[in-house]
This record gives C-alpha cells, sequence and structure tokens, in this order.
C-alpha cells in the first residue's frame, strides 16, 4: 500500500475519532493505529529496497556502456593498427578511430545521463513521498499537542484510564 494513503488514513482516524465529552481529548483505537503504523513501517522499507534497485540498475548499465565503449575503442585501434601500412590508408583509419571512438563517447554520455535522469526522477518522487510522510506525522504529533495544551490550560488534567486496573491505555 503507498505510504501517503496509509498517511492519509492516519490523519483522518485522528481527525474522525470521538471527543471525550468535556475535553478536547479524543478517543482513538490502539490498534487501527497500530495497524497503520504496521503497514508504513512494511511500505517505506519496500520503496527504500526499490530506490536502492535504480541506483544499482543505473551503476550497472552506466559499467556496461564503459565496457562497450571500451570494446569499441579497442576495435578501432586494432582496426588502426591492421591498416597502417600504406600512409593514406593510416590517415584513414585514424580518422574512421577517432569518429568510433568519438561515437563511442557520445553514446556513453547519453546512455550515462539518460540513466541519471531517470534516477533521479525516481529519487525525486520517493524524496517527496517521504517529505509528506512527515509532514502529515508532524502535523499529527502538533495536533495532539495542541489538545494536550488545551487540557492542561483549561484545567482538565489528563484522563485516567478505565477498565480492570491493568496497565491498559485506552481511554473513555
Amino acid at each position: 500500500m503507498d505510504v501517503l494513503v496509509l498517511i492519509d488514513k492516519l490523519d483522518d482516524l485522528v481527525h474522525n475519532s470521538k471527543a471525550v465529552p468535556l475535553t478536547d481529548q479524543v478517543r482513538i483505537d490502539r490498534e487501527e493505529i497500530y495497524d497503520i503504523l504496521d503497514q508504513m513501517r512494511a511500505t517505506i522499507p519496500e520503496e527504500i529496497k526499490q530506490a536502492r534497485w535504480i541506483v544499482k540498475e543505473r551503476q550497472e548499465m552506466l559499467a556496461e556502456a564503459k565496457r562497450e565503449c571500451d570494446r569499441l575503442i579497442g576495435e578501432a585501434r586494432d582496426q588502426a593498427v591492421r591498416e597502417a601500412s600504406q600512409t593514406e590508408i593510416v590517415k584513414i583509419a585514424e580518422r574512421q578511430a577517432q569518429d568510433i571512438v568519438d561515437d563511442a563517447r557520445r553514446q556513453a554520455r547519453e546512455t550515462r545521463l539518460e540513466m541519471e535522469d531517470w534516477a533521479d526522477g525516481i529519487l525525486s518522487t520517493l524524496e517527496v513521498n517521504l517529505d509528506k510522510f512527515l509532514v502529515a506525522v508532524r502535523r499529527g504529533r502538533e495536533r495532539l499537542h495542541e489538545r494536550s495544551q488545551e487540557s492542561v490550560m483549561s484545567g482538565i488534567g489528563p484522563i485516567e484510564p478505565v477498565g480492570s486496573g491493568s496497565d491498559d491505555d485506552s481511554y473513555v
């Protein structure tokens, strides 16, 4: 599931939770929050794993482009040596070798730039998603903090846990 969807669910859960009578506090189902947080923990590593895979693929493609470039340069040199018997043929071979080298370098540069742009786009998307996640988390924490401050300012202390005397954190 997308992290942003989970953030929206968490925000909706806090926003739409029932108010505790005579306070600004709300009652939230702890299990629902834990469920959403567990889903977030499962989703974020997957997105990071995808970003790492993209970087690895980019590195492999760059290495392949360099190997191809080296191969083409080697072929050009071999061809130039074979044709070095006559002056005119040597000049032609040198021009062709330089053309091949220039073409190989151009292709390698284009491939590298395309792969970097692609990887940058993916990483940019991941960065935006993580920024949105952090904003939503901060907003939720601020809301909780504001409600807590409002309770303190109004002279209403924290609500005592209700239940069978256990260390249960659920509130009414």
